[in-house]
């Protein structure tokens, strides 16, 4: 068996952001005008007025301050509201590829290797652009990668359920290196017709080169990793191939994400922060070997309630740092991403731990630790 090693991580952003201000201002115009227009059904009682947004509401439920996205302007299209996303020749590389393979290549830099040092590649994402082929086996192409790629998703989770399974498959000798991959364009599956939603997702792309421990130094050495899942219905997307052949048909906004935010609260911080918790002790660790966790980045008050329960006293914002203020939920990126941002300040025996949870429900958790360069 072979021990495995977090060498580097990388990322890319989209160019602009949207902030909750302008976010607000365009979803409360949308409500102006569809409450205008149902105002005799209103008064009837046939269907009931939509509420506007605010700032204040936005952020006191989520942390949230501003998310990055593919198309800004189509969102903020008060008679449009979804991103516009123009078609391409199969013969270029694919919206969620070309994420991909720019967050591949600033993790190949950042590690000093090329396409052709990666011996396989796995794309893990909320969902997939297409069916096939292979959104990983497109990025393993485009930067000239060694061996196999595929594609899997576990939604929140799927970047953590990857690594899993690269730390697998180099245990058991299948690879030296392997690149995952999490480019997560969320913005096209929410509902900017909803005010409970309509600010939840951004878009971003984040990859890890996870290699066999003793290719090189420094990295992070990955102690232990567990994954599990518990069948729940309180976070659902309906989008899928056989959409298009349902009858009767489905109003679009029925197959786009939903979620009981105040049951999934209830449910997940403490079905998670066990899993943490006997996790850490089946390996011998405790809490305060913790230096930093790296949690999903879904909402600011579920992050607290797991940190606090986790570490078992109050702790400081760098313990447990947050990117919900800049990039929202990023879906099963998010953890990836705050450990790129927030990996800084460890010296080499140092731990910390790179945790999910979400749809699924679904929870991985990863603990590490500092080597030395």
């Amino acid at each position: 068996m072979s021990a495995a090693v977090i060498r580097a991580t990388g990322l890319w952003t989209p160019p602009q952001s949207i902030s909750n201000e302008a976010l607000v201002a365009s979803y409360n115009a949308y409500v102006e005008r569809w409450n205008a227009g149902n105002a005799d059904r209103i008064a009837a009682g046939e269907v009931e007025a939509k509420l506007p947004s605010s700032v204040e509401f936005i952020e006191k439920a989520s942390g949230i301050k501003a998310r990055y996205a593919i198309d800004p302007d189509g969102i903020l299209d008060a008679g449009r509201l979804r991103p516009r996303v123009a078609p391409r020749p199969d013969e270029e590389l694919c919206l969620m590829a070309e994420a991909g393979v720019n967050a591949a290549k600033d993790a190949l830099d950042s590690a000093g290797l090329s396409g052709a040092d990666v011996d396989g590649v796995i794309c893990s994402a909320t969902s997939m652009q297409r069916t096939y082929p292979c959104i990983a086996i497109e990025i393993q192409d485009a930067i000239g990668a060694q061996g196999f790629g595929f594609d899997m998703s576990v939604a929140c989770s799927s970047a953590t359920f990857a690594l899993q399974n690269a730390v697998s498959l180099i245990a058991a000798g299948q690879a030296q290196r392997i690149l995952v991959v999490t480019p997560e364009i969320t913005t096209p599956q929410l509902n900017y017709t909803d005010r409970d939603s309509h600010f939840i997702f951004g878009d971003v792309a984040v990859a890890a080169i996870i290699e066999r421990e003793g290719l090189s130094p420094g990295g992070w050495r990955i102690l232990s990793v567990r994954a599990k899942t518990q069948y729940a219905n309180t976070i659902r997307s309906n989008q899928g191939f056989l959409n298009r052949c349902e009858e009767p048909a489905r109003d679009e906004d029925e197959m786009l994400f939903v979620q009981q935010g105040r049951r999934v609260f209830k449910e997940v911080c403490p079905w998670v922060s066990d899993l943490i918790l006997a996790h850490m002790a089946d390996i011998g660790l405790s809490p305060a070997d913790m230096k930093r966790l790296w949690l999903h980045q879904a909402n600011i008050n579920m992050n607290r309630v797991v940190a606090s329960r986790v570490f078992g006293r109050d702790f400081a914002d760098h313990e447990a740092p947050t990117i919900l203020d800049e990039y929202a939920n990023t879906a099963g990126a998010g953890a990836m991403v705050c450990f790129h941002k927030h990996s800084d300040g460890f010296q080499p025996g140092e731990k910390g731990l790179i945790c999910s949870f979400g749809a699924g429900y679904s929870a991985g958790s990863v603990f590490i630790e500092r080597r030395a360069a």
